[in-house]
């Protein structure tokens, strides 16, 4: 049916290929006279007429049925827009263009096709050695589907291959999706090896790419757990108390996990571990019996059992033991057990038989010497003496003792001062032993010869002492800012415990003592009653000083109001004459530097205009001083604001 359609659309196209032509009027049309268009996609025809700048269009298909596309003009070119295409536009389109009584047209042939993707391999199952699998290799939505062909291709194969082909209708337009089959069984050697799935759509008289697609896939294969086996270390008999490890493989692919379980009467089996290994550590009697192995994958499992037999000896621990390393002041529990007995007779005693200095505790099978706090006094070799019946089994524990507890601490003779030699004392509190522990000092980038030496101090009556390092130098300004680390070390190896080594590190604080301190007053120290004087006092140093102005008296020094050094006297009286003082101090050491103000009485009687000149000076004077005030102190800071300075006396 379908072919008998598509030969009445080429021989009605071949009659539509001739059209009339002016002799300066023509019409073409695009992409070609002959369009393979892909079901889904989108197409567009075009006309295009030369030697009319205003021709008129119409589109219509070999029998009048709808376009299925949208039509649009454009001056001397139309467009019919196929968006998607579908089966109804599979037709020969003619696009006839008027010019006033001058008409031209042309036909153009729409062949349709659709081999949108890839195929796709889809597997029965997983792949597993041994099981037959199908692989079925899809192509979808194909037209015309009786011109695909399709191929596998697998890798190497040596296996025969079962081959079939399958056809699924997706939707009623005739688009198919086109399959084809394979069965064969997976081997070891197929793992890894490539099935390939080719598709082709090969047909010649349309033009279109691609016109192959080809799918590529890696076969997985997998095994089912198999040839489990359980190895036991060191025996299926084993004393009460003893360990015993039980390991497990498997062979499978992916690997198996494995799971450990205890079986039980007439109840489930009691799972244990998801290791390989599985160990019973301190075995007793209850735990004789039988333990399952079981190796599972995702396609399978596989099973193996043991026999365990647990036998009770007679046996005496101490834990822990046989050494134990404690630090002075800690809570420290000595425990002794006897295995193989179930009402044994304990005594504890050292090996020189001085005082336990602890309080024993017995309870079944077990013993405990409790040691709190743990002090010197405990530092020896401990005997536990288990007996049941006529037997009698003993053993033995060292108790080391080490007291370490704090990081060093580090302490200053005084503030560190420019030039002034200063003295550094690190400290490590109760340490033992005392003369197994390391200390030095290391100052960075140091410069300086340093003097080292040694101190230590009784922390109190139980041979704890603190042991220190002193250090002496002379600060500079080059070590403002650097680190100064003590270190401190008790390398004891053959003792366990951490941590053996502690240090503290401590940033220097370098001061330098005030310098350049001035004591200045503005306009001078010799004025007249009602004159405003400005006494100021400026310091340079590093850190920033604290600016202290006093003026002494008969009752004793009087501290002034200065605010940033500054104190102003704004008309000033005969009191207000003495020595003034000024004081600059920080944590490095202070500067003192005083001055004396003369104020001299103003005579009784004056001519008015004497008075009144008299008055006139009293005004520039001090405003010339604080225009020098601020002048200077602009050049201090490097800068000078007339409105600040007025600001400031608002």
């Amino acid at each position: 049916m379908r072919g008998h359609k598509l030969g009445t659309v080429l021989a009605t196209n071949l009659l539509w290929m001739v059209f009339a032509v002016s002799e300066d009027m023509n019409i073409e049309v695009g992409p070609s006279s002959r369009v393979a268009a892909q079901i889904g996609g989108s197409t567009k025809l075009t006309c295009t007429v030369t030697g009319c700048e205003a021709p008129t269009f119409s589109w219509r298909t070999q029998i009048d049925s709808p376009l299925g596309g949208k039509v649009q003009n454009q001056g001397t070119k139309s467009t019919l827009t196929m968006d998607p295409v579908s089966f109804e536009n599979e037709h020969s389109y003619l696009c006839t263009a008027s010019c006033g009584s001058k008409k031209v047209e042309r036909g153009i042939l729409v062949e349709l096709y659709s081999f949108p993707r890839d195929p796709e391999i889809e597997m029965s199952g997983p792949l597993i050695v041994g099981s037959p699998v199908t692989v079925t290799c899809k192509v979808p939505k194909v037209y015309p589907s009786e011109r695909l062909e399709m191929a596998f291709w697998k890798e190497d194969s040596h296996h025969p291959m079962q081959l079939h082909e399958i056809v699924e209708d997706v939707d009623g337009n005739n688009v198919e999706t086109k399959g084809l089959q394979m069965t064969f069984t997976p081997t070891m050697e197929d793992m890894g090896k490539s099935l390939t799935c080719e598709a082709k759509l090969p047909i010649d008289e349309m033009e279109f790419e691609p016109k192959e697609r080809r799918t590529i896939q890696r076969l997985q294969v997998n095994i089912v757990p198999k040839n489990t086996i359980i190895t036991i270390t060191p025996s299926n008999t084993v004393q009460e108390g003893d360990s015993v490890t039980m390991t497990c493989s498997s062979e499978g692919l992916p690997q198996p996990q494995i799971f450990w379980s205890k079986k039980q009467d007439d109840e489930d089996p009691l799972p244990l571990s998801k290791n390989a290994t599985f160990t019973l550590v301190g075995t007793r009697k209850e735990d004789s019996g039988t333990y399952m192995c079981e190796a599972k994958n995702q396609f399978g499992k596989s099973k193996k059992e043991v026999e365990i037999t647990v036998v009770k000896p007679l046996t005496v621990d101490i834990s822990p033991g046989p050494k134990i390393t404690a630090q002075i002041g800690d809570f420290v529990v000595l425990t002794c057990t006897m295995m193989g007995c179930e009402a044994p007779f304990f005594s504890w005693r050292t090996q020189i038989d001085s005082p336990l200095w602890g309080e024993v505790h017995n309870e079944g099978t077990k013993s405990t010497l409790i040691m709190n706090p743990i002090g010197l006094q405990n530092e020896h070799f401990y005997l536990c003496t288990a007996s049941c019946g006529d037997k009698k089994m003993e053993k033995g524990v060292k108790v080391e003792l080490y007291s370490f507890p704090r990081d060093p601490e580090i302490e200053m003779s005084g503030p560190l001062i420019v030039g002034s030699p200063a003295t550094v004392t690190c400290k490590v509190p109760k340490v033992y032993p005392l003369d197994r522990l390391e200390m030095a000092f290391w100052k960075e980038d140091s410069h300086h010869p340093m003097q080292l030496h040694e101190i230590v101090e009784d922390a109190d009556g139980d041979n704890l002492e603190t042991k220190g390092l002193q250090m002496t130098f002379t600060p500079t300004m080059e070590d403002m800012g650097k680190s100064l680390t003590c270190e401190a070390k008790l390398p004891i190896d053959e003792m366990e415990f951490e941590p053996k080594e502690r240090r503290t590190i401590q940033r220097l604080q370098v001061n330098m003592p005030p310098k350049d301190t001035r004591l200045t007053v503005f306009p001078s120290d010799s004025i007249k009653e009602g004159d405003s004087v400005t006494i100021s006092c400026t310091s340079g140093d590093v850190p920033k000083s604290q600016i202290i102005l006093r003026k002494k008296t008969e009752m004793g020094d009087r501290e002034l109001e200065s605010p940033a050094g500054v104190h102003f006297i704004h008309a000033a009286q005969l009191e207000d004459a003495g020595v003034y003082e000024c004081e600059s101090k920080n944590e490095g050491g202070s500067e003192i530097r005083s001055l004396t103000l003369d104020v001299k009485e103003i005579p009784k009687y004056f001519s008015p205009q004497l008075l009144a000149l008299y008055c006139l000076s009293s005004l520039i004077i001090p405003a010339i001083g604080m225009v020098i005030y601020f002048a200077r102190k602009a050049n201090h800071k490097g800068s000078y604001s007339l409105v600040d300075a007025l600001k400031s006396k608002v």
